[in-house]
């Protein structure tokens, strides 16, 4: 855990990206296990080291009563109302690799885009620091680039439960017909208490800002 210039950027271990995305949303340790630690659990990896699902980001976001809108790619990215969202999750594919033979295994990250007094950054796990990207402007032209070069990356919205009900999010379009960028949210994937994802999420109600720590390896 770092706090790089008064930001509070958590660092990768093992598959934890999920739950070092939500920390870095709340800019605090708030979360230390996101799913009960037995054997078989369909939210994270069979090495139980994490990899978790959207599922397991969707639960632990209700616990702060926010929610998750899961953006339409085929929409513009620049008809979104950024003032109304709390932070931008990415999903994007992840090579693993032995040595230099890559594996056959299909893995995916989550990275953290979010506003910090009027400037955004990218609070990616991997990254040794907080990536500046700068204004609005400057955020929908990342996304964009990103898109266009990666088609399977994803990207959600942490908003406000009636910023997601009222549409709130998505600018109106200036075009004919009604148009809600959304295909589906992702709130509707969540399971019960029974599937060991919302029942057992832990939280450090300390809340506390992060740790300062020594200079970050290139």
């Amino acid at each position: 855990m770092c706090e790089n210039g008064g930001i509070f950027h958590e660092r990768q271990r093992k598959q934890l990206c999920a739950m070092h995305v939500l920390n870095n949303l709340f800019q605090a340790p708030v979360f230390t296990n996101l799913t009960p630690q037995k054997f078989w659990n369909p939210h994270r990896s069979l090495l139980g080291m994490g990899n978790y699902d959207v599922n397991v980001i969707t639960a632990a976001l209700q616990t702060r009563d926010l929610c998750v809108v899961w953006f339409d790619k085929r929409k513009s990215i620049a008809h979104i109302e950024f003032s109304k969202v709390k932070g931008v999750i990415l999903n994007v594919p992840s090579d693993w690799k032995l040595g230099f033979v890559k594996l056959p295994v299909d893995f995916k990250h989550w990275i953290l885009l979010r506003d910090i007094d009027g400037t955004f950054y990218n609070l990616d796990s991997k990254l040794s620091r907080p990536a500046l990207i700068g204004t609005r402007d400057d955020l929908v032209g990342y996304l964009q680039e990103r898109l266009g070069s990666e088609e399977r990356t994803q990207v959600l919205l942490v908003v406000e439960p009636e910023v997601e009900n009222s549409g709130a999010w998505h600018k109106p379009d200036t075009g004919t017909g009604s148009d809600s960028g959304v295909v589906e949210t992702a709130s509707g994937l969540v399971g019960s208490d029974s599937d060991g994802v919302s029942a057992d999420i832990k939280t450090n109600s300390a809340e506390k800002s992060g740790e300062k720590c020594d200079e970050a390896p290139s």
